[in-house]
């Protein structure tokens, strides 16, 4: 009786703390959606809390109709998917070399890996090699320095050490090399972990601006991030101008602002349901063994 009332106690706990924690996840999604909705008056007066108030599609409607905006969002899903497909594709050749005892260097090549975990060259010298390698505003600035993420090809690498050995010992014994024992067995067998980190590629590259900034000059090749980011740098500086009297143009309104993180924001987020079934399993079965 005292271990289930401890049981229930000890659930009730959890989901009490699961609940919350949602919540204060999903509050400011709900804000920025209700500023988007809502007309400028409002939102000056701060009535806006996660309700719209006043309802006005007039940011929606300049948002969808800036041809910029637009450019943005298929050069990103370009970029995206592009990104993914290069970077799962050099992460599982590097993982599953690497679960091989008897490869050479074997245990030189996971310490230099986990090294790049703690330790890079810095801002500067990462931009001074795109720019001796001619890199500079071209879609390989954004693709080849963040190729391969060392903690993903560690989890791929995990998993793949967790397949059955005797799996594949029955497949050399059909004949099978490395390559068709990694595409006929290795990865059908892999689907959850390697969904995982196809999304958490696609997650880091969507939001991803830094590099563009460093990188990119040419406005065509801007990404959808780096397009909020300049149209939130030039409101600030705006605002601050048209305080101290010194520019007479209009200040972006809140309610463009928040319709354009929307517009960034919700293409990424409908690519979870799609993924969520693996995703747990992928992470859980990836951090097994050491």
């Amino acid at each position: 009786m005292k271990r289930n009332a401890s049981g229930k106690i000890a659930d009730i706990a959890i989901v009490a703390a699961i609940s919350i924690a949602g919540v204060l996840c999903l509050v400011p999604m709900l804000h920025i959606f209700a500023l988007s909705l809502s007309s400028n008056g409002p939102i000056m007066a701060g009535k806006v809390t996660i309700f719209p108030v006043d309802i006005d599609l007039t940011a929606y409607m300049t948002v969808f109709g800036n041809a910029l905006m637009l450019r943005s969002l298929l050069f990103t899903i370009m970029l995206v998917a592009l990104f993914t497909t290069i970077s799962m594709a050099m992460t599982v050749m590097a993982a599953y070399p690497l679960t091989k005892p008897k490869l050479k260097g074997r245990n030189l090549f996971l310490v230099l890996i986990v090294i790049t975990m703690f330790f890079s060259g810095g801002m500067i010298p990462e931009y001074l090699l795109v720019k001796n390698l001619r890199l500079l505003d071209s879609i390989w600035a954004l693709i080849l320095p963040g190729m391969v993420n060392a903690f993903y090809l560690l989890i791929a690498k995990t998993f793949f050490s967790s397949i059955p050995v005797e799996l594949e010992e029955s497949a050399r014994m059909d004949g099978a090399g490395h390559f068709r024992i990694l595409t006929s067995l290795i990865l059908p067998l892999s689907l959850p972990v390697l969904a995982t980190l196809s999304l958490f590629y696609a997650v880091g590259r969507w939001n991803g601006f830094m590099d563009a900034l460093l990188y990119i000059t040419n406005t065509n090749l801007y990404p959808l991030q780096l397009r909020l980011y300049e149209m939130v740098i030039n409101s600030q500086v705006i605002d601050m101008a048209t305080a101290e009297g010194l520019n007479n143009a209009a200040p972006v309104p809140e309610s463009l602002k928040a319709a354009s993180i929307m517009f960034a924001t919700v293409p990424i987020l409908l690519v979870y349901p799609w993924l969520q079934r693996y995703f747990v399993s992928g992470m859980m079965i990836g951090a097994v063994k050491g």
